[in-house]
């Protein structure tokens, strides 16, 4: 016998990734600016749904301050261009960087919470860190500021995209931007699934669901949860950079939004499936369908929204991937663990 965790699906899933990732370096080929633009946008929010399904549906760390990181590592690219002249391109791993030094104080604080103690914890140091932040003057203070005609002319990259596409510059930086979020959002999900296909991801889920029985196995609770939060921060910060390269505008209201960056983050794997990576993806896709249809109707949009979660958390509380997947059985990344019965002939 063998512990394994492929499926047939799964690896048909794979392949058919590898494709869907092909089809989508292409896409600047042949779409309008506008679908380039929605696309940034589901890639974005999907890698920050991916990094707090990490947290909460896989580690049990319930936060509800991820726009601390987002807000950081945004201010933090924004300070390499207008202090230290960089490149905004090469800027975007201060974010990652800053948003690292920031969750080490916020796990040694929050980490001595509990529940909801520490979700309300984590949104205290987001709303410190952004009370900070405005203080800043140099970088605007709280009406915020823009990046360098100089440093958006000429982003490291833009040009080579604009000729081989034909581009307009404004255009050829969205494409970059766009490629950029592309690549973080797959090496995040392919990240997250090595993660949860080794021991560590076993070890994180038995920490989820029981951290007192999975310290008397051996586990080192500590070690794993700091662990999860800083590499979420991390990658957290490097999305947050990105996102205002792309925009080139930035305030802290804007940089630390709740609703932008948690809430609708929240939302997202609330309804694709918590604790499954196929929830935040099949998640996204609803919350921007709902997005685009309701947009127009002003504070009806954000109580539909509302309502929707509550009707998906009475009636489907595995989220709308959970409902599929129990009645059909379909499993497209594959991390339960089975035994397989080996043929000592080749055989299985």
């Amino acid at each position: 016998m063998r512990v394994t965790t492929s499926t047939r699906t799964g690896r048909i899933a794979g392949l058919s990734a590898l494709a869907l990732v092909a089809l989508a370096l292409a896409l600047p080929a042949f779409a309008s600016r506008a679908v380039i633009q929605d696309l940034f946008t589901i890639l974005t929010l999907l890698t920050l749904a991916q990094l707090w399904n990490l947290l909460a549906g896989y580690g049990g760390l319930v936060s509800v301050g991820q726009q601390a990181f987002v807000g950081l590592g945004a201010y933090a690219m924004f300070a390499g261009v207008i202090l230290m002249g960089l490149d905004p391109i090469l800027a975007i791993p201060l974010g990652g960087l800053a948003a690292l030094a920031l969750s080490i104080p916020t796990a040694f604080f929050a980490f001595r919470l509990q529940g909801a103690y520490f979700a309300i914890g984590t949104w205290v140091v987001a709303e410190v860190t952004r009370l900070l932040i405005a203080q800043w003057k140099t970088l605007g203070g709280g009406t915020g500021t823009s990046l360098p005609r100089e440093a958006t002319s000429d982003i490291l990259g833009v040009e080579p995209i604009r000729v081989l596409f034909g581009l307009r510059e404004a255009a050829a930086r969205d494409v970059l931007a766009y490629w950029l979020a592309l690549a973080l959002a797959v090496l995040t999900i392919a990240a997250i699934y090595a993660l949860l296909r080794n021991r560590l991801g076993l070890a994180l889920a038995a920490v989820r669901d029981n951290t007192e029985a999975a310290k008397s196995v051996g586990i080192d609770t500590t070690r794993i949860k700091w662990a999860v939060f800083l590499i979420a921060a991390f990658v957290t910060g490097l999305t947050g950079a990105l996102i205002y390269v792309q925009t080139a505008r930035i305030s802290p209201d804007a940089a630390f939004s709740v609703t932008n960056w948690t809430a609708y983050v929240i939302f997202i794997v609330v309804i694709g499936g918590i604790g499954r990576l196929e929830g935040p993806i099949l998640g996204v896709i609803v919350f921007y369908a709902l997005q685009q249809a309701l947009a127009d109707y002003g504070a009806w949009y954000l109580l539909t929204l509302g309502l929707i979660a509550v009707v998906v958390m009475l009636f489907a509380p595995r989220g709308l991937w959970g409902l599929l997947s129990d009645r059909t059985g379909l499993h497209l990344f594959p991390v339960r663990r089975r035994l397989e019965r080996i043929d000592l002939e080749g055989g299985k």
